[in-house]
């Protein structure tokens, strides 16, 4: 059994169709996760990517494998358990199309191959290149029992698609000097980068926030095309019904709301809330869409059990084969803990119900520091009805400290890992934003 993750980078579950998009941006993808099992809520463990990335590939949380940030110090322990490796040693020929080893030195990994595309064309590397490389190696090591790991950027900010993309999702004036959906962004610490390093770039003089959020959206549908092309080439080459595909996200993105423009942090929905599709040939259960909350770190050990090999017991992610094979149809969690350390410090709780957010430090907007979302009444978690339910707040403020305490007791931690690693990305913000006066 041949086995290809693609991963689609800052891809909200939230705007795609076959996740109740009203917009018509993943028509391909749609139909693919009719032929599979559609994972309604699978959640990440941490944003951005490196943390994210770091517990697919370990299989464990964040406080445990200890990259908690982007750009940190830290380093991830060589013993730590990892996907590719274990797989490597179990007879897989591994390959990567993708840059992640420009982050961080561990995401080689157990990779015979690593391809980092470099177009000599573009600055921005694009799904088609990694395409190009990926079906290339496809044909050289079909014979083989492979994994083959592609890393999408789009639709990772700038939201630039190919001009052929552009009209798809907005028809109004992007420059109307009337409007003023934009104005927060340009007091936002990155107003002058992004000003001439991508609105400028897509139209001197944007005003209208749903032109860029459209971009957005357009990127979406262009990786959309992509993911078509690649398992195209997959069934061209007569592999499909011997390969397990997984279509997923690292994390996703927020467009404008609570302050924060085109980015992903916050620990909201919009930034948690990502795809998983699985098309394994071998299932018992063809075609499936499975409610339950889900987590990054059951993305390992689910693969190593479809191939056949023992989870290490020091993943602490679940194999999803029982909802695969139509074995279970029960809850595997009563709630998932997610958390960030980059541009904010923060916890949060989510439960099929409520969404508890835990600030350890004021962050750059001066946002609360505790937030509380009836995610059944207000799904797209405009109210914080934190002073209103004090209860639901301690209960669930219980329930995640001592989620938290449990692990960095298991851990041989003393303190937080958040609050002993620090902001990495965000503490210039938080700077700027006193210097400004803004809170």
């Amino acid at each position: 059994m041949n086995i290809v993750l693609l991963a689609i980078d800052t891809l909200s579950a939230r705007h795609m169709g076959c996740y109740g998009y009203e917009r018509n941006t993943t028509p391909f993808m749609d139909e693919y996760a009719k032929k599979g099992v559609l994972f309604k809520s699978l959640y990440c463990q941490a944003i951005p990517t490196q943390p994210s990335f770091t517990s697919l590939y370990t299989g464990q949380y964040s406080i445990t494998h200890g990259i908690v940030s982007h750009s940190g110090t830290s380093s991830l322990d060589k013993n730590a358990p990892f996907l590719t490796e274990i797989l490597q040693r179990n007879g897989y020929t591994t390959c990567a199309v993708d840059n992640l080893s420009n982050h961080k030195p561990w995401f080689v990994r157990g990779y015979e191959f690593y391809i980092k595309p470099r177009p000599k064309d573009s600055s921005r590397i694009t799904c088609e290149h990694y395409n190009a490389y990926a079906t290339a190696w496809l044909k050289a090591h079909k014979d083989e029992k492979f994994f083959l790991f592609v890393h999408y950027w789009d639709p990772h900010a700038p939201y630039i698609p190919p001009e052929r993309y552009r009209n798809l999702f907005y028809d109004g004036d992007p420059c109307d000097p009337k409007n003023k959906s934009l104005e927060g962004q340009f007091r936002h610490p990155l107003r002058k980068s992004r000003k001439t390093q991508w609105f400028d770039k897509l139209m001197p003089g944007i005003t209208d926030a749903e032109y860029i959020l459209a971009m957005y959206d357009s990127e979406i549908r262009y990786a959309d095309d992509g993911v078509r092309q690649l398992l195209g080439s997959l069934d061209e080459l007569g592999l499909m019904d011997e390969t397990v595909v997984i279509i997923l996200s690292d994390h996703g993105e927020i467009m404008y709301k609570h302050g924060i423009f085109f980015s992903h942090y916050g620990l909201y929905d919009d930034d948690i809330h990502v795809p998983l599709i699985i098309r394994w040939p071998e299932a018992r259960k063809k075609r499936a869409q499975i409610p339950h909350l889900v987590q990054h770190i059951d993305i390992a050990p689910t693969i190593l059990d479809m191939a056949g090999i023992p989870i290490p017991e020091a993943m602490e992610g679940k194999s999803l084969v029982p909802y695969l094979n139509g074995e279970s149809d029960q809850p595997m969690y009563p709630f998932l803990v997610t958390e960030e350390c980059s541009r904010m410090m923060k916890w949060a709780l989510r439960t099929d119900e409520y969404k508890y957010i835990l600030a350890r430090e004021q962050d750059y907007r001066g946002g609360p520091m505790r937030e509380l979302y009836d995610l059944k009444a207000d799904p797209h978690e405009m109210k914080n009805i934190a002073p209103e339910r004090p209860r639901v707040a301690r209960d669930l403020e219980e329930t995640l400290e001592g989620w938290i305490a449990d692990m960095m007791k298991k851990n041989g931690l003393t303190t937080d890992p958040l609050i002993a690693h620090g902001l990495t990305l965000g503490a210039a913000w938080v700077q700027w934003a006193k210097r400004h006066g803004y809170w």
